[in-house]
């Protein structure tokens, strides 16, 4: 497969590096040279972070608030992130443009296809924030929508493993790992790729996912130059 276009879908929690919230520069640096490099090499590259390292509103429901307004929290949350990720970008060389889900003049645009790939074929890298912009939504959902909405190749779904295992490798020492997986399949399984929105959005529009380590530095490359070093769903 050609990956002329990839939407970049990066957890909150993966920016913490080790600490236990915020954000850690080291990882942000790491995964900004990635970028670059990659941005550099010729691949049109969307990006959609989390925002678990800050805030997340299904823990903030569960803990009696208000689900609606714990879920605008989260997604000002990946405003964070993105804002984050954005400058450490700029400041390694990569033009950009940050969107928003929501309204929120006046460092993010609010997002819309057509300026989302117009800015994609300048050779910038784009960052969306904001989640979907409507609570009870997930970033995963988010990014199921906007790789659909810039018509990307694939989901890259950037994590600390190394793919999709049959249960949790950092717990079961027996864990077997897939190379290849169909969306029936994951959902016979009930292999958590994604959440249920997200996931249905894939498949029902045909946009395959690949999940690999983005920690391990050198990866994204590694993937974009068609190396099989996670899990393919398609």
């Amino acid at each position: 497969m050609q990956l002329k276009r990839i939407l970049l879908k990066l957890s909150g929690e993966a920016l913490m590096g080790d600490k236990e919230h915020g954000i850690d520069p080291g990882r942000l640096t790491q995964y900004a040279s990635e970028i670059v490099e990659a941005s550099k090499a010729g691949t049109q590259i969307a990006i959609v972070v989390g925002g678990g390292n800050i805030f997340r509103g299904l823990e903030g429901a569960a803990e009696g608030m208000d689900r609606v307004q714990g879920d605008y929290m989260g997604m000002l949350a990946t405003v964070i992130n993105s804002l984050a990720l954005q400058a450490e970008l700029e400041k390694q060389g990569a033009k950009t443009a940050l969107f928003s889900g929501m309204l929120i003049r006046p460092f993010a645009r609010q997002m819309s296809a057509e300026s989302a790939i117009s800015e994609l074929e300048t050779g910038k890298v784009i960052l969306i924030s904001g989640g979907t912009g409507n609570p009870y939504f997930t970033t995963d959902s988010a990014s199921a929508l906007r790789a659909l909405e810039i018509k990307a190749n694939i989901i890259l779904k950037g994590t600390r493993v190394d793919g999709v295992y049959t249960s949790d490798p950092e717990k079961d020492p027996d864990a077997k790992k897939y190379e290849n997986l169909s969306y029936d399949e994951a959902l016979e399984k009930g292999l958590r790729i994604m959440d249920q929105t997200a996931f249905t959005l894939c498949l029902e529009n045909n946009m395959p996912i690949y999940v690999f380590n983005m920690n391990e530095k050198g990866n994204l490359k590694k993937v974009l130059d068609g190396n099989n070093i996670g899990t393919l769903i398609s």
